[in-house]
């Protein structure tokens, strides 16, 4: 026990670099999968072209078959190494289940809600942010929860660009033989993953809660 103190003690410093860049790659992938998944998956309730909806989400499921290290490895002539073409990388794996339930939950508003929308004269806008938005968040927080904790295991390999993070202790660990370094890079991600499916979770109802309440008093 006083060999595991004496370790964390000695490499403090970099254990808490590590943890910053893993979470930096993960917030900021799983941020911009919001910016662009969110908006598309709206889009694409209201598209008029079939084929279109189909072709993005064969795009964004073809992705999701990329192994996640080839797909790192893929920009690396484009980007260099280090944390841009991991954080393009993860950020392209973070679009499809966000779109996907933003879209599942968009379609399950019930039309009888939407007809009594527009009987109160509410425009498309008006529709999607005060009905379908409110009701639609416990699908979308969903996916964002399922997302950052898949975000947060693939992160660990980002070190093998030269991105930093948690995974720099597992694979160091390996490298020199020392099991203190790789428990400490595992464990840490898997408190990552804790920690954030809490707090999305402590979310998730509270804006339910919250928003859910005013959409069906206004429908």
């Amino acid at each position: 026990m006083d060999g595991w103190i004496a370790f964390l003690r000695e490499r403090s410093s970099d254990i808490g670099t590590a943890l910053q860049e893993h979470i930096t790659l993960t917030g900021i992938s799983v941020l911009l999968g919001c910016m662009v998944a969110i908006p598309l998956g709206i889009a694409l309730v209201y598209s008029r072209w079939n084929w279109l909806t189909n072709t993005v989400f064969f795009l964004a499921n073809l992705m999701q078959t990329i192994p996640s290290l080839a797909l790192l490895a893929i920009f690396i002539p484009f980007l260099g190494i280090g944390m841009k073409p991991a954080i393009v990388a993860l950020f392209l794996y973070s679009i499809m289940p966000i779109m996907r339930n933003t879209y599942d939950g968009f379609r399950s508003v019930d039309n009888s809600v939407l007809e009594a929308a527009r009987g109160m004269g509410y425009s498309t806008m008006q529709s999607i942010l005060r009905i379908r938005l409110p009701l639609a968040l416990p699908y979308i927080m969903s996916g964002i929860r399922i997302t950052t904790i898949y975000i947060i295991s693939w992160a660990t390999l980002a070190t093998l660009i030269g991105a930093g993070g948690l995974g720099r202790l597992i694979v160091g660990g390996l490298g020199v033989n020392k099991l203190e370094l790789v428990v400490v890079g595992a464990v840490g991600a898997i408190l990552l993953v804790l920690i954030a499916d809490t707090l999305f979770g402590w979310l998730e109802r509270m804006l339910t809660k919250r928003y859910g309440r005013t959409s069906s008093t206004t429908a």
